[in-house]
């Protein structure tokens, strides 16, 4: 059975879920191959093999000193090496940057922003603001693949996770983006933004910076916040936490949506959410359109009250 190479996701040695989705849907394709960047932990290598890593190939850390040109041509050198049926990345912005140089190496396909991917490597994916759900398949080479955070259900099954140290020589070219500085971002105890399973947003209809409204919600249902680029672009909350077309893309199993219209652009990054819940005082919002659950009302008046409803059954 072939090797399916999944680049692994981890933060100071904790393996993020992304990466156990991507082992499950490297595992209807062929045989799980991690491919760690680093020092590779204890936990981190156990959490690996839960999900089914029959190998995790460990590279030199040296290679997280530059930007993503590196892990690109370690990608490419492994699929080569070891003729991996696909590459498997998540899709986020290194993620997908790093899927795009590696196919260009391989002289392949990329696939991104994928939704699913089935056992003989057909690609799904939400496009029209999600509208429509359209399918490809890689003609050409090692099929380099870029799967949305939340968009494949982890499944656990265990594997050997086999380790295996290697090394690839890194060109000059690569190089020339030196990593100077790595600054921590404060998350507090919500979860990131992209991996949560439920996600809280605002927009304009909060009406001012103050968001503790949509953040006390956020908060009874374990839940991470975003905003609309409507209340980003006014100041209300920081630009990393914009859900939508120009910010970040959720596949959250549910998505409540305060005070937020609906456009096209910030459809395009939540609609996949496996369940949509808005309040808005619009009636004709577009975001209602496609919400499985609507409260039209006064976010301020409604939220609190389901806040309150939630914490008491705790």
């Amino acid at each position: 059975m072939a090797e399916v190479l999944v680049l692994v996701d981890h933060v100071d040695g904790e393996v993020k879920k992304v990466t156990t989705e991507l082992l499950t849907a490297a595992r209807r394709i062929g045989e799980p191959a991690a491919v760690w960047v680093g020092d590779a932990t204890e936990q981190g290598k156990a959490k690996l093999a839960e999900f089914g890593a029959e190998k995790v190939y460990v590279a030199p850390a040296e290679l997280n000193d530059y930007v993503v040109a590196p892990k690109a041509e370690l990608l490419a050198h492994l699929a080569g090496e070891k003729s991996a049926a696909a590459v498997l990345v998540s899709a986020t912005t290194e993620g997908k940057e790093v899927a795009g140089r590696t196919a260009v190496k391989l002289g392949s396909g990329v696939l991104t922003d994928v939704v699913d991917v089935s056992a003989d490597l057909v690609a799904e994916h939400s496009v029209f603001g999600g509208a429509t759900l359209t399918h490809a398949k890689v003609r050409t080479g090692t099929p380099v693949i870029a799967v949305r955070p939340n968009a494949v259900a982890a499944e656990a099954a265990q594997g050997a996770a086999a380790e295996e140290q290697v090394s690839v020589e890194v060109s000059d070219a690569a190089k020339t983006a030196k990593v100077v500085e790595r600054v921590k971002q404060e998350q507090g105890d919500r979860p990131e933004l992209t991996e949560a399973g439920i996600v809280v947003s605002g927009g304009r209809g909060v009406g001012s910076d103050d968001f503790s409204t949509v953040e006390a919600l956020a908060d009874s249902l374990g839940a991470a916040v975003g905003a609309s680029r409507a209340a980003v672009d006014s100041g209300w909350y920081p630009n990393q936490f914009q859900v939508g077309q120009t910010g970040k893309t959720v596949s959250p199993n549910l998505y409540v949506a305060l005070g937020i219209s609906g456009a096209i652009q910030h459809r395009a990054g939540m609609q996949t959410a496996k369940t949509i819940v808005a309040v808005n005082k619009d009636p004709e919002a577009p975001i209602l359109e496609i919400s499985d659950f609507a409260v039209i009302g006064d976010l301020h008046k409604v939220a609190p009250q389901l806040t309150e409803e939630i914490n008491k059954r705790k």
